[in-house]
Protein backbone atom coordinates (compact mmCIF):
# COMPACT_ATOMS: atom_id res chain seq x y z
CA UNK A 1 0.00 0.00 0.00
CA UNK A 2 1.29 3.21 -0.63
CA UNK A 3 0.21 6.29 1.36
CA UNK A 4 0.73 9.90 -0.13
CA UNK A 5 0.34 13.03 1.97
CA UNK A 6 -0.58 16.39 0.21
CA UNK A 7 2.83 17.75 -1.22
CA UNK A 8 4.91 14.33 -0.21
CA UNK A 9 5.93 11.85 -2.36
CA UNK A 10 4.36 8.39 -1.99
CA UNK A 11 5.43 5.88 0.93
CA UNK A 12 5.22 2.63 0.36
CA UNK A 13 4.93 1.37 4.16
CA UNK A 14 5.83 -2.28 3.71
CA UNK A 15 9.00 -2.08 2.25
CA UNK A 16 9.59 0.95 4.79
CA UNK A 17 9.23 -1.78 7.86
CA UNK A 18 10.89 -4.62 5.74
CA UNK A 19 13.95 -5.46 6.58
CA UNK A 20 13.66 -4.70 10.59
CA UNK A 21 15.90 -5.38 13.23
CA UNK A 22 13.42 -7.68 14.54
CA UNK A 23 10.38 -8.89 13.10
CA UNK A 24 6.91 -9.03 13.79
CA UNK A 25 6.80 -12.87 13.54
CA UNK A 26 10.18 -13.04 16.01
CA UNK A 27 8.20 -11.03 18.75
CA UNK A 28 5.02 -13.54 18.79
CA UNK A 29 7.68 -16.15 18.97
CA UNK A 30 9.23 -14.05 22.18
CA UNK A 31 6.11 -13.51 23.72
CA UNK A 32 5.08 -17.04 23.37
CA UNK A 33 8.45 -18.52 24.85
CA UNK A 34 7.84 -15.80 28.20
CA UNK A 35 4.40 -18.04 28.22
CA UNK A 36 2.91 -14.55 27.13
CA UNK A 37 -0.79 -15.38 25.50
CA UNK A 38 -1.33 -12.97 22.51
CA UNK A 39 -3.32 -12.25 19.42
CA UNK A 40 -2.27 -10.45 16.38
CA UNK A 41 -4.41 -8.77 13.74
CA UNK A 42 -3.06 -7.63 10.00
CA UNK A 43 -4.90 -4.34 8.92
CA UNK A 44 -4.01 -1.22 6.55
CA UNK A 45 -0.62 0.46 7.39
CA UNK A 46 -1.76 3.78 9.79
CA UNK A 47 0.97 6.40 10.90
CA UNK A 48 -1.50 8.69 13.46
CA UNK A 49 -4.07 7.47 16.11
CA UNK A 50 -6.50 9.25 14.05
CA UNK A 51 -5.99 6.35 11.35
CA UNK A 52 -5.80 3.44 13.90
CA UNK A 53 -8.93 4.60 15.38
CA UNK A 54 -10.56 4.25 12.05
CA UNK A 55 -9.32 0.83 10.98
CA UNK A 56 -9.63 -0.90 13.95
CA UNK A 57 -13.33 -1.40 14.57
CA UNK A 58 -14.98 -2.77 17.66
CA UNK A 59 -11.38 -4.33 19.42
CA UNK A 60 -12.14 -4.17 22.93
CA UNK A 61 -9.59 -3.00 25.56
CA UNK A 62 -6.91 -0.27 25.47
CA UNK A 63 -5.46 1.47 22.85
CA UNK A 64 -2.25 2.71 23.15
CA UNK A 65 -0.08 6.29 21.67
CA UNK A 66 3.62 5.82 21.99
CA UNK A 67 6.17 9.10 22.72
CA UNK A 68 9.43 8.40 21.85
CA UNK A 69 11.07 11.15 23.76
CA UNK A 70 14.15 12.45 24.58
CA UNK A 71 16.09 15.71 26.83
CA UNK A 72 19.30 18.30 26.16
CA UNK A 73 21.35 15.35 27.69
CA UNK A 74 20.18 12.70 25.52
CA UNK A 75 18.65 10.86 27.90
CA UNK A 76 15.64 8.83 26.28
CA UNK A 77 12.19 7.82 27.22
CA UNK A 78 9.45 5.90 25.69
CA UNK A 79 6.27 6.33 27.34
CA UNK A 80 3.34 4.42 26.48
CA UNK A 81 -0.02 6.01 27.31
CA UNK A 82 -3.67 5.26 26.53
CA UNK A 83 -3.82 6.90 22.85
CA UNK A 84 -6.96 9.39 24.16
CA UNK A 85 -4.59 11.46 26.55
CA UNK A 86 -3.43 14.92 25.84
CA UNK A 87 0.42 14.70 27.03
CA UNK A 88 1.42 17.96 28.78
CA UNK A 89 5.22 17.36 27.76
CA UNK A 90 6.68 20.28 29.95
CA UNK A 91 4.76 18.48 33.06
CA UNK A 92 6.10 15.44 31.85
CA UNK A 93 9.30 16.14 31.35
CA UNK A 94 10.02 17.78 34.85
CA UNK A 95 8.31 14.34 36.25
CA UNK A 96 10.65 12.10 34.42
CA UNK A 97 13.63 14.55 35.07
CA UNK A 98 13.18 15.77 38.37
CA UNK A 99 14.04 19.19 36.81
CA UNK A 100 12.24 22.24 36.07
CA UNK A 101 12.55 24.90 32.96
CA UNK A 102 14.95 24.13 30.21
CA UNK A 103 16.60 21.17 32.19
CA UNK A 104 13.06 19.46 31.75
CA UNK A 105 12.39 20.52 28.79
CA UNK A 106 11.25 17.18 26.34
CA UNK A 107 11.61 16.97 22.64
CA UNK A 108 10.72 13.77 20.25
CA UNK A 109 12.99 12.14 19.21
CA UNK A 110 13.91 12.21 15.46
CA UNK A 111 13.39 8.93 12.91
CA UNK A 112 17.11 8.10 12.87
CA UNK A 113 17.41 7.85 16.69
CA UNK A 114 13.86 6.06 16.80
CA UNK A 115 15.46 3.43 14.33
CA UNK A 116 18.81 3.06 15.53
CA UNK A 117 17.54 2.69 19.37
CA UNK A 118 14.26 0.98 18.94
CA UNK A 119 14.55 -0.32 15.45
CA UNK A 120 10.99 1.31 14.22
CA UNK A 121 9.97 3.68 12.18
CA UNK A 122 7.39 6.95 12.99
CA UNK A 123 3.98 5.33 13.09
CA UNK A 124 5.02 2.16 14.31
CA UNK A 125 6.39 2.84 17.72
CA UNK A 126 5.56 0.54 20.30
CA UNK A 127 6.39 -0.90 23.82
CA UNK A 128 7.27 -3.81 22.36
CA UNK A 129 10.24 -2.14 20.58
CA UNK A 130 12.66 -2.37 23.35
CA UNK A 131 13.26 -5.64 22.20
CA UNK A 132 15.62 -3.63 20.57
CA UNK A 133 17.27 -1.86 22.87
CA UNK A 134 20.13 -4.16 23.93
CA UNK A 135 22.36 -1.31 25.49
CA UNK A 136 19.50 -0.20 27.56
CA UNK A 137 19.43 3.64 26.20
CA UNK A 138 16.12 3.53 26.15
CA UNK A 139 13.89 4.04 29.20
CA UNK A 140 10.63 2.61 29.45
CA UNK A 141 7.31 4.45 31.19
CA UNK A 142 3.79 3.34 31.22
CA UNK A 143 0.56 5.44 32.01
CA UNK A 144 -0.77 3.96 35.23
CA UNK A 145 -4.42 4.04 33.47
CA UNK A 146 -2.99 1.40 30.97
CA UNK A 147 -3.49 -1.32 33.48
CA UNK A 148 -7.34 -0.96 34.15
CA UNK A 149 -8.03 -2.98 30.95
CA UNK A 150 -8.34 -6.32 30.62
CA UNK A 151 -6.93 -6.36 27.29
CA UNK A 152 -4.37 -3.43 25.24
CA UNK A 153 -3.21 -3.25 21.85
CA UNK A 154 0.17 -2.32 20.52
CA UNK A 155 2.07 -2.52 17.38
CA UNK A 156 3.95 -5.27 16.83
CA UNK A 157 6.92 -3.49 15.16
CA UNK A 158 5.25 -2.72 12.47
CA UNK A 159 2.19 -0.01 11.73
CA UNK A 160 0.64 -2.62 9.62
CA UNK A 161 -0.32 -5.21 12.37
CA UNK A 162 -2.04 -5.01 16.16
CA UNK A 163 -1.74 -7.00 18.49
CA UNK A 164 -3.27 -7.82 21.97
CA UNK A 165 -2.20 -8.81 25.43
CA UNK A 166 -3.30 -8.12 28.96
CA UNK A 167 -1.48 -5.52 30.45
CA UNK A 168 0.13 -7.99 33.02
CA UNK A 169 1.35 -9.88 30.09
CA UNK A 170 3.05 -6.54 28.81
CA UNK A 171 4.67 -5.57 31.93
CA UNK A 172 6.19 -9.69 32.20
CA UNK A 173 7.67 -8.33 28.49
CA UNK A 174 9.47 -5.52 29.42
CA UNK A 175 10.53 -7.22 32.37
CA UNK A 176 12.16 -9.80 30.61
CA UNK A 177 13.73 -7.72 28.00
CA UNK A 178 15.52 -5.81 31.13
CA UNK A 179 13.29 -2.94 30.48
CA UNK A 180 11.16 -2.33 33.62
CA UNK A 181 8.60 -0.01 33.42
CA UNK A 182 8.10 3.14 35.43
CA UNK A 183 4.61 3.66 36.29
CA UNK A 184 3.13 7.11 36.24
CA UNK A 185 0.20 9.09 36.38
CA UNK A 186 0.41 10.97 32.72
CA UNK A 187 0.32 14.54 33.22
CA UNK A 188 -2.61 15.66 30.66
CA UNK A 189 -2.57 18.85 29.11
CA UNK A 190 -5.62 21.17 30.82
CA UNK A 191 -7.43 21.67 28.03
CA UNK A 192 -8.16 18.47 27.68
CA UNK A 193 -9.16 17.48 31.38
Amino acid sequence: MTDTAPGSTPVDAYALQSNLPTSPEALIARLKELGIESHTIDHAPVFTVEESRGLRGKLPGGHVKNLFLKNRKDEMWLVTVEESKRVDLKALGELLTGATGGAAKLSFGSADRLMQHLGVIPGAVTPFAVINDKARAVAMVLDQDLLRHDVVHAHPLVNFKATALAPQDLVRFLEAERHPPRFIAVPVSPASQ
